[in-house]
């Protein structure tokens, strides 16, 4: 996702730097090595359009998705979409999609010492969980796909997961705290392309991660129309490929 003004000035070299020595250098090595391909849908922020058009068509197909949420931003009109409210994260989770953890203030990430990335991820669980009592939260999202070492080191210790926004397969040697994900925009992606992303990883039986926000037609630069995300889950359901949400694809890929 491109950054916003204030955030494009915190994003200077030291932080561009660090971002990819972050993507290089593992900090969570594993081995994915699903038995079946996978696909995982992500949308971050989560407008209400993606808690509910999104959803909604995820479930038709028998789809669940991960939903990364920052508690700062609940209920709330941004730019682009009014983001999803209480009442719609709790039909998410009873309808069996993940909540994730997307940072309380949806913070750049990279700026923040060890303590701040703590603090943020309690704070954010405790907004979440006062929601969803005992929700279990075990996926992060990196806010604008930005990363450091350093940060990836203190989000290990808090979940098993973090993503980006580093487009690849998700197979064989991994970072867990910078998993691949490739853009379901439509700006940047199409029908054509998606299939041939399901192609390999039907191919390579690896696991693929979308991630977007709005679900809605005439969607944001950083959204998907219901058509794109259709097409996306045809192309799963043509080939076979499970469409679980990120917690799940990683417990099938150990």
């Amino acid at each position: 996702m491109p950054l916003d003004g204030d955030v494009a000035r915190a994003a200077n070299w030291r932080a561009r730097l660090t971002h990819r020595l972050a993507r290089h250098l593992r900090t969570s090595p594993a081995t994915l090595a699903p038995a079946t391909p996978l696909v995982s849908f992500t949308f971050d922020d989560v407008p209400v359009c993606a808690a509910t058009t999104g959803a909604q068509m995820m479930e038709a197909h028998g789809a669940r998705g991960t939903f990364y949420i920052s508690g700062g931003l609940i209920g709330t009109q941004a730019l682009h979409w009014r983001v999803a409210d209480a009442d719609q994260i709790v039909a998410l989770h009873e309808a069996g999609h993940e909540i994730g953890s997307h940072t309380y203030s949806h913070v750049f990430v990279p700026n923040l010492r060890s303590q701040d990335i703590v603090a943020e991820s309690q704070r954010n669980a405790t907004c979440l969980r006062a929601i969803v009592p005992g929700l279990t939260l075990e996926s992060f999202a990196l806010p604008y796909g930005f990363g450091s070492l350093a940060a990836k080191k203190t989000l290990a210790s808090i979940y098993r997961t973090s993503r980006g926004i580093v487009p690849g397969l998700n197979v064989g040697r991994a970072d867990l705290q910078l998993l691949n994900a490739h853009p379901l925009m439509d700006g940047r992606t199409d029908a054509a392309r998606i299939a041939r992303m399901m192609d390999e990883a039907l191919e390579k039986k690896g696991w693929l991660v979308f991630y977007g926000h709005d679900v809605v037609e005439n969607p944001s630069p950083y959204g998907c129309s219901p058509a794109l995300l259709e097409a996306a889950l045809r192309a799963a359901s043509d080939r076979g490929i499970a469409c679980v949400p990120v917690a799940e694809a990683l417990r099938r890929s150990l």
